[in-house]
């Protein structure tokens, strides 16, 4: 092997196929980036589908017609009344706030809650009880398979509120921006709806969940009956306090006349003080969150540093 190693030949056959393998991906990688951006577009897309699919299931329903089409997921969640159990009517807005739309999400987010407590319990029940590590006895297999089971009951929950602060997060720090954006396009005499549009398409490469809320917003305000149901359904979409402040100063300037521009000014200027806030938040709880690392970390190495000079001179050993 240390023979095949120092081989010259070997070692220039080695470095030409990293070579080749780089040069091969290097070709091929742009081909496998996605684009976020296309990809939100046309979430948007498929959502103004649906509406125009709802308007025409509406018309046909009035008409007397039915076409209920259901799943092996939605009949049993129908048939275990999931719904009822597991409150549909909040699952479907955390879903929604998280970037999950749709009647499907709702089944197979209800269809996971019930199937992973069994998964989870049955996995250390299996643990405990088969392979018998931990040494417990009875009543404690029965408690660590029970445990599983509750921990399995959240985890769908807490995954799914993890999903949706971290949406929420990018929504927020883009915000300020995008009004900044919506105020010049109002400004310049642009109706709501093409300058929502204008800015969904300026704020597409930083941020594209905003700027796909952003297009769901135009395709209802097209399609919606009431274009306050669409400013209210953008503030629930995103969940956000600086959002439910600027589409209640869109309906607002609909129903009354108020000057939207002012509005938007003054909400854009909240809003950058807020971002400012957060910043300045999380700069200050840097510093108790160092604490516990450089007290692990830091600390015993700089004794060790410090101290053991003099430990080794104790010793009679002399430092190198």
């Amino acid at each position: 092997m240390l023979e095949l190693l120092v081989d010259r030949q070997f070692q220039i056959s080695v470095l030409v196929a990293l070579a080749a393998i780089a040069t091969v991906y290097t070709l091929v990688e742009p081909f496998l980036v996605k684009d976020r951006l296309a990809e939100r577009m046309k979430g948007v897309a498929d959502y103004r589908e649906r509406l125009r699919q709802q308007q025409r299931a509406s018309f046909a329903k009035k008409s007397g017609l039915r076409n209920t089409p259901q799943g092996m997921m939605k009949e049993v969640a129908d048939n275990l009344r999931l719904f009822e159990i597991f409150d549909a009517a909040e699952a479907r807005k955390q879903l929604m706030q998280a970037g999950y739309r749709g009647e499907k999400a709702v089944v197979v987010f209800m269809t996971i809650r019930l199937a992973v407590p069994f998964g989870i319990a049955l996995l250390i029940g299996v643990y405990v009880y088969a392979l018998d590590d931990l040494g417990l006895d009875s009543f404690g297999q029965l408690l660590a398979t029970m445990g599983g089971f509750f921990a399995g009951f959240y985890l769908p929950v807490i995954y799914m509120q993890n999903i949706k602060q971290k949406r929420q997060g990018l929504l927020q720090l883009a915000w300020p921006d995008s009004l900044d954006l919506l105020l010049i396009c109002v400004e310049s005499g642009m109706s709501i709806e093409l300058a929502l549009q204008k800015v969904s398409v300026e704020v597409g490469e930083g941020c594209p969940e905003l700027a796909e809320e952003l297009g769901l917003t135009v395709a209802e305000l097209s399609y919606l009956q009431e274009r306050r149901q669409a400013y209210m359904n953008f503030a629930e979409r995103t969940g956000l306090e600086a959002v439910k402040a600027m589409t209640t100063a869109l309906v607002q300037s609909e129903k009354y006349g108020t000057p939207l521009g002012q509005s938007l000014r003054v909400l854009a200027e909240e809003s950058r003080l807020e971002r400012m806030q957060e910043a300045e938040r999380k700069a200050a709880a840097l510093p108790p969150k160092l604490t516990v690392p450089m007290i692990g970390f830091f600390l015993p190495v700089l004794f060790a540093v410090i101290i053991g000079p003099a430990v080794l001179g104790v010793m009679g050993i002399e430092a190198p």
